[in-house]
Order: C-alpha cells, then structure tokens, then sequence
C-alpha cells in the first residue's frame, strides 16, 4: 500500500493506493508507493532512465522525506529498475482512471451533452530492438485525448503489424461513451467498428487501399458527385485555411450519408456517413493536393468531421513529436519489455501533466523547471498553480 503525508486533495500520489505489489517479500526494503512516486517525479524533472532518477532523488532527499515514508532511504536505479520491470503494465495504467477523470471540469450535464475526441496511433521506439533476441522495436499504440491533451492509455506489441490486435484490447480499456474515436487506416476495420458502437462511441476511421473494393466505391462515389458539386445528393462541407513557414494550405471537407444501396454497406454496423478530406498546398513552387476518405458512424455535420480529422493530427504532432523532441523517446535503448513500456507510460503520463499547466514556456523548459523546483514540480502533480 502507498503511504503519503501529503494531503492535497488533488495530488495525483493518492491514485496509486491500491495498486498491488508485484515483488517478493523478501528482503523489501521499500515501499512501492515510494519507488512509484520517485520514479513519476523523477521522469517529469527530466530523469530518462533509473539511475537520473535515483541521482534526482539524492539530490531531493530532505524534500521526499517529508512526503514519502523512506524507511530505508532513497532506493538505487536497481530497485527503481526492478520495480518498473515487476509492475505489470496494465495494471499500472488503470490507477490512473480515477485520475483522469479528475482532471475533467465539466458538470455532468456538460460531459453528457459534449463529445470528447479520442485519437489512437502508434509509434515505434527506434532503438528499442534486440537483434540478439530476435526481438524488432517496441511498438506502443497510444490512445489520447485530443480535446484535453491527456494520454488515456496504451497497449504495446512487437511489430506494427500487431497493430490490428492491440487496438480492440486497447479500446477495451477506454470509456467509449460519447466519445469520437479516429484511428489511421490500419484500424479501419469492420470489427473495431463494430466495437466503437457497442461501447456508446462514434467512429471516424481513414480508409486507404487495405479495403481496395470499399476504397474504390468511395472514391468513384465522390468524383461522380464532385462533377455537380453534389448537386444530386446533400452534403456538408467545412472549409479552413492554415498560413505557415510561408506557404498557405486549404482545406476542404464533404460529409456525404451513404447511399442505400452502397456496395458493402451492411457489412459495417454503424455506418451512417462518408468524409472525404481534400488538402492544396504548395512544395517547391509547386502546386499538389491529396484526398483521403473516412468511413464515419456520426451524422452529417461537417464541421464535426473536421474537427475529428484535424484533431487527429494532433497525436501525431502534439503527442508523439513531443516524446521525441521533449523525451529523447527514440534514442531509448531499454530492452526489457515490461519496463520499456511501463517507462513509456511515465513519459505519456508526466506530458500529460505537463499540458495541463497553464504556463507560457515549452514542455521541455517546464521539465527542466520541475527539475530545478520543487515548487514547480509539485504544482504540476496536483494541478494547484500559482
């Protein structure tokens, strides 16, 4: 059981109560919890791996202390290794559904009449693979919050052709309601269709040549009704401009309901709408322009429709661009699996706290402030700030 002295009542620390310790008890000289929180403010004042964080620790001794039991002391990188190759990832994700939750503001009402946005990707960590053991990199498949820029979970697999299995097992572990979810075309599947609109949620899925009899209905439909302008069926349409490192980029949106007698339509429960995505911009003086296609179980509504594909973008962008520039996520070589993904989670997590602080600087200059304040650190951990 975790103990802790603090008692702001939004510290993040209490969520870890009932997580149970995976070690032998047998020569335990810490308590879990005290590894766990050390190891949780470690990764968010810039310690990447066991031993930054026990020299982290060391240098904060006085401070943990007066917060964490520490009948021992600080433990070293093995222990905090050992702990973090013990936990099993799973279990060690679901302490934070409480937490998660806490950080909504909205009333009751509010949640139940506003759709929260869930992205789901993947992204490989580079430098993860075990050529000795026949093992290729990790691949962690990510569910975030786009809405609130918040990680609700993960769900790690060898290769990125597992994909397909991790992403059902991942949704299970989600609260679907009301919720829209968007996922790359690796998960534009009839199954975790169908699994989105049982659990209460919609789906806006990117269709691409995996489904070439689908693809080509689609894409046939669209340039039959772009020639009128979709003069013969209704459409919504949603438009938007984006200006950057000088160049302009326009975006236009068609949401179509898809026609009865659409080849392959009853095949996928819940679909109710076609999307179609269509990006000019220019690339060496150059003129292009690329279209992609989504399969949707929302209504037309296209301003909806964008929202949901731009906002998709940001996992991509605002999650996986900064573990990689803010984390270093790539050039991990950690090959224990366990403990490559429960430090994965560390990462997913401290961002996601990291986010929430209203502060002007970037994540990596708020790591860096957290690793210099204690003060600093302790507002992001429980959400008081100053």
């Amino acid at each position: 059981m975790l103990e802790i002295n603090d008692t702001d009542a939004t510290s993040i620390l209490s969520f870890f109560a009932e997580l149970p310790d995976p070690r032998s008890e047998v020569n335990r000289l810490h308590l879990l919890g005290d590894v766990i929180v050390i190891a949780i403010c470690g990764v968010l004042a810039n310690a990447d791996g066991p031993s930054a964080i026990e020299k982290w620790a060391q240098l904060n001794a006085r401070w943990l202390k007066e917060h964490l039991k520490l009948a021992n002391g600080i433990p070293s990188r093995d222990t905090i290794r050992r702990v973090l190759t013990a936990l099993h990832p799973l279990t060690f994700q679901r302490c934070f559904a409480q937490w998660i939750d806490s950080l909504s503001f909205l009333s009751d009402q509010q949640k139940a009449e506003q759709k929260k946005h869930i992205a789901i990707d993947g992204k490989a960590l580079r430098r993860s693979h075990d050529k000795k053991n026949h093992l290729g990199a990790l691949f962690i498949v990510s569910a975030w919050a786009s809405d609130r820029g918040i990680s609700l979970g993960q769900m790690a697999t060898e290769e990125k052709s597992n994909e397909i299995t991790a992403i059902p097992k991942l949704l299970d572990e989600i609260e679907l309601e009301n919720a829209i979810i968007t996922i790359d075309a690796a998960g534009c599947q009839k199954n975790i269709a169908e699994q989105i609109i049982n659990g209460g949620g919609d789906f806006v899925l990117a269709l691409k040549s995996n489904h070439p009899k689908l693809y080509e209905t689609v894409q046939d439909l669209f340039l039959d009704h772009l020639e009128d302008d979709f003069a013969r069926i209704p459409v919504s349409r949603y438009e938007e401009s984006e200006t950057g490192h000088g160049r302009i980029e326009q975006r236009s949106y068609f949401q179509v309901t898809v026609p009865p007698d659409m080849q392959g339509r009853d095949q996928w429960v819940g679909l109710k709408t076609i999307g179609a995505a269509v990006r000019v911009y220019q690339q060496n003086g150059e003129e292009k322009s690329d279209v992609r296609y989504y399969p949707c179980s929302m209504r037309r509504n296209g301003k909806l429709f964008a929202g949901a594909v731009r906002g998709h973008w940001g996992i991509e962008n605002t999650l996986h661009w900064s573990l990689d520039m803010t984390y270093r996520e790539d050039e991990s070589r950690v090959r224990n699996r366990n403990f490559a993904e429960n430090l994965s989670w560390l990462r997913r997590l401290t961002l996601s706290l990291i986010k929430q602080h209203p502060g002007k600087q970037s994540y990596a200059m708020k790591r860096r402030m957290a690793g210099w304040s204690v003060g600093f650190l302790m507002q992001i951990l429980t959400g008081q700030y100053t």
